[in-house]
């Protein structure tokens, strides 16, 4: 991404896009009752409270009546179905992990098989967004958390840091291209939850090659354990590796969600924020609701002169709905430089305006 003269002034900015993460599957009822829903009517309500505190995309896991992680797609499509009728403008992003919370006591956190997480696409009422993972990856969710982040909650535990410890996302390049193609045909964006530079160079690559026409809407996920330590010199090395077209997202875990969005807010790109993501206010004093971090991050971004999108807004700025016929049209709507054509010698540049 460029960033020239004048770059950091709201009026050049699209206006921020806030995706809520409100249903944390990591966490256990007991470790955050007052703002982990468990009934379906309590989960539709927390999107609908999150979409009136200004967040316009929902990351999407479900928990059966024993709070724990669903795996049934018909829960999916439950709760699907009653954020619609009350939200239908918010943008809803199906997490591509399928609750990766373990099933029973001793279990380790895991993604489900591919045929599973193919069946994503297959959802009613149809979701705008499923996040997708790009090579088979380490996810050590607590290698960065301090005793301090989980103390009083079931990660605390050995059997609950024990599985999330060794989590890894199984996500190889023939599934990975199977799954674009069969959220594509649905008219469903694929939503690129990626870890480092060289996972985007994947991405590139696919582009190039004509696999992956589609928007690249992303979300740089720092939360270590794999995945890319959220520190300004990986950030502004990602940043720097992402086209103009991109529609980019940070992400990270616990007290670094705020300082990171900060940053976000500052440079014209989007924020998540959220209890999958953290649990505590700046001095952990007291857990923070979702609906309180959107808030915030809602004060904080107009303080800074620049306004929140609001369901439509977000609609457009996401490219919901935009496909592309060909590896040429992908490249240049997300702004990376042409394919080299036959012959063609030296650096690789958009034609020139005659």
């Amino acid at each position: 991404m460029n960033f020239q003269d004048g770059s950091y002034y709201p009026e050049n900015q699209e206006k921020l896009v806030i995706t809520a993460a409100p249903y944390g599957p990591e966490w256990m009822p007991a470790d955050f009752p007052q703002d982990i829903a468990v009934s379906m009517k309590d989960q539709v309500q927390k999107a609908v409270d999150c979409y009136n505190a200004g967040a316009t995309v929902l990351h999407v896991h479900v928990r059966e009546d024993d709070g724990k992680g669903s795996k049934r797609l018909s829960k999916f499509n439950e709760l699907l179905a009653g954020i619609r009728a009350r939200v239908p403008d918010m943008i809803l992003q199906v997490g591509g992990s399928i609750s990766f919370a373990p099933e029973k006591e001793g279990d380790t956190a895991r993604w489900l098989s591919d045929d599973t997480r193919h069946m994503l696409a297959e959802l009613l009422p149809v979701p705008d967004q499923v996040t997708i993972a790009i090579n088979t990856n380490q996810m050590n969710v607590v290698e960065q958390m301090l005793p301090q982040d989980v103390q009083g909650t079931s990660l605390a535990t050995p059997e609950g840091m024990h599985a999330y410890r060794e989590m890894t996302i199984p996500a190889g390049p023939e599934w990975v291209e199977e799954h674009i193609r069969r959220l594509s045909r649905k008219r469903i964006q694929t939503h690129f939850q990626l870890a480092n530079i060289t996972q985007l160079e994947t991405v590139e690559r696919m582009m190039r090659r004509g696999v992956c026409n589609v928007p690249l809407v992303l979300t740089w996920v720092a939360i270590g354990g794999g995945f890319d330590q959220p520190n300004i010199y990986n950030l502004a090395n990602f940043v720097r590796a992402v086209p103009d077209g991109a529609v980019l997202t940070l992400e990270s875990s616990m007290l670094n969600v705020l300082p990171l969005n900060m940053q976000a807010i500052t440079m014209g790109l989007h924020v998540r924020c959220g209890i999958e993501d953290n649990i505590w206010a700046q001095d952990r004093s007291s857990k923070m609701s979702t609906v309180r971090q959107i808030e915030q991050l809602t004060r904080i971004s107009r303080e800074f002169g620049r306004e929140v999108a609001n369901g439509q807004e977000a609609r457009r700025i996401y490219r919901i709905g935009e496909f592309y016929a060909s590896a040429e049209e992908t490249l240049a709507r997300n702004g990376f430089t042409p394919n080299r054509k036959a012959g063609q010698r030296g650096f690789v540049q958009h034609a020139l305006a005659a």
